[in-house]
């Protein structure tokens, strides 16, 4: 008997409704390459066929176990509002900034936004449930439910935005903004590099 064990990357989305699915996966397909997705729901000819043309693997109402760390959280991306713009008279009372280093083992769990003055250690993580900002080079574990973060992330780097993760390849080298607009998850470089004070 030979025996292999796999790490695998697991997207759980429960299907209420197949035409907001589509959408949301016709926009954001990319993500899930490198992943399996366990769909709950009615499985139809027309949405199996989507699934193989994309590339996608999916497996079908199949209960997976659960990690005991895994903390389930249940976003509907589809539910989001669009990113409202912040008048400038508008005070952010929810705001931290923080200029320390965020050192390997270190998890920083925030309510608000942060402005990160500093970098992220691989070994070290964020998790937060609003906006992030991070000035410095990231190779640790972000997890972020906000509007929008803003980072520059290393190829150690383990970044996800609402459940989804998000290919490094897409922020390295440069400072980029990553939000959910329309329900597509949009990256988009800050083209002048900024000289933080």
């Amino acid at each position: 008997m030979r025996t292999k064990q796999y790490s695998v990357k697991v997207f759980e989305v429960i299907l209420d409704d197949e035409k907001e699915f589509l959408s949301f996966f016709d926009k954001n397909y990319i993500f899930f390459k490198d992943s399996l997705l366990s769909i709950h729901g009615k499985a139809s000819k027309s949405l199996e066929s989507y699934l193989q043309e994309k590339e996608l693997k999916y497996i079908f109402n199949t209960q997976l176990p659960k990690s005991k760390r895994t903390k389930e959280k249940t976003e509907t991306l589809t539910k989001k509002e669009d990113p409202v713009v912040t008048k400038p008279e508008e005070k952010q009372d929810n705001l931290q900034v923080i200029d320390k280093l965020v050192r390997s083992g270190q998890e920083l769990k925030i309510d608000g936004d942060l402005l990160l003055l500093n970098r992220v250690n691989s070994g070290g993580s964020i998790n937060i449930n609003g906006n992030l900002i991070v000035t410095q080079m990231v190779e640790g574990d972000i997890r972020c439910y906000g509007k929008f973060m803003m980072l520059k992330a290393s190829p150690k780097a383990n970044i996800v935005f609402h459940d989804v993760e998000v290919d490094n390849s897409y922020l390295k080298d440069k400072l980029n903004r990553v939000e959910l607009i329309n329900n597509e998850i949009r990256i988009i470089p800050v083209l002048k590099e900024t000289k933080w004070a």
